[in-house]
C-alpha cells in the first residue's frame, strides 16, 4: 500500500507524464509516482515522492547515505556519482546522483536516479522536522533527456498553501 507524506505539498507535473498508482507500478513505499510517456525499450522513467518524519537531527547527508545504503539491498552495483548540497539555511537541500544496475523482466538495465532531500520545519515546532525526497530514475540512455523535465518539477514543489 503506498504511503503518505509527512506533510503535504504541491508541485506540477512536466507536460507529458502522467501519475500512477503506486501500488500498480510496483512502488507501494512511496506516496505519488509519474510516469514519463516514452519508455526506452522496456523500462519507463518516473519520478517518484516520498518522505517522513526525522525526530533525530540526522544531517541530510547522513539520510542520503541511509538511502544509498538501502539501494545496495535491492539493485547491483550501485555508486554514488555525485552529491551536493542545495537550498539554505532555512531551507536546506541535497541532491545525489547513483548509477546501478537492476533486472526488469528478466533484463538487466544500466540505471541512474538523482535524487533531491528537502528538509520541512514545522511552523509550531522547528523541532518536528519532515524530509521529502522527490527521485527521477531513468535508464543510463534516457537520463538526459528527461532531467530537465525533473528539474522542472523540482522547482515547482512546496507546501501546500491550500492544506491547514
Amino acid at each position: 500500500m503506498s504511503t503518505m507524506l509527512p506533510v503535504p505539498i504541491e508541485f506540477r507535473l512536466p507536460d507529458g507524464w502522467r501519475p500512477a498508482p503506486p501500488d500498480e507500478v510496483g512502488a507501494p513505499d512511496v506516496a505519488f509516482v509519474a510516469l514519463y510517456p516514452k519508455p526506452d525499450g522496456d523500462f519507463t522513467a518516473n519520478i517518484t515522492i516520498d518522505g517522513d518524519y526525522r525526530p533525530d537531527d540526522t544531517p541530510l547527508a547522513g539520510i542520503a547515505d541511509e538511502s544509498v545504503q538501502r539501494m545496495r539491498g535491492i539493485a547491483d552495483s550501485v555508486v554514488l556519482t555525485g552529491r551536493q548540497e542545495v537550498g539554505s539555511a532555512d531551507a536546506p537541500g541535497l541532491t545525489q546522483q547513483l548509477s546501478f544496475t537492476s533486472v526488469l523482466h528478466g533484463v538487466r538495465h544500466a540505471l541512474l536516479q538523482t535524487q533531491v532531500y528537502l528538509s520541512l520545519l514545522d511552523d509550531d515546532d522547528p523541532h518536528r522536522r519532515a524530509v521529502i525526497r522527490l527521485a527521477l530514475t531513468a535508464t543510463a540512455g534516457q537520463h538526459d533527456d528527461v532531467l530537465g523535465d525533473f528539474q522542472d518539477f523540482v522547482r515547482s514543489v512546496g507546501p501546500d498553501a491550500g492544506a491547514e
